[in-house]
């Protein structure tokens, strides 16, 4: 194993001190099995783009800087 420095706030930190105290383990085996879960875990929520996000170049540099005459004229309207 290796060492390692997490930062949680204060109310997670205390909940998971809590739940190490009630289940009779150590804060580090709390945590350890918590973020096991939580990396093997296929049920969490996709990431915030799918993953077909940038796969594609238009060609235009000024894409962004067009947005409003690209999305507000014909055929888009």
């Amino acid at each position: 194993m290796e060492r390692t420095t997490v930062f949680l706030d204060k109310l997670l930190l205390r909940r998971a001190r809590e739940l190490a105290r009630r289940e009779g383990k150590s804060f580090a085996a709390v945590v350890r099995e918590a973020l096991a879960v939580y990396v093997t875990s296929t049920d969490r929520p996709p990431s915030r783009l799918p993953s077909i996000a940038g796969s594609f170049a238009s060609g235009h540099a000024d894409t962004s800087e067009r947005v409003d005459e690209l999305l507000w004229t014909e055929p888009h309207r």
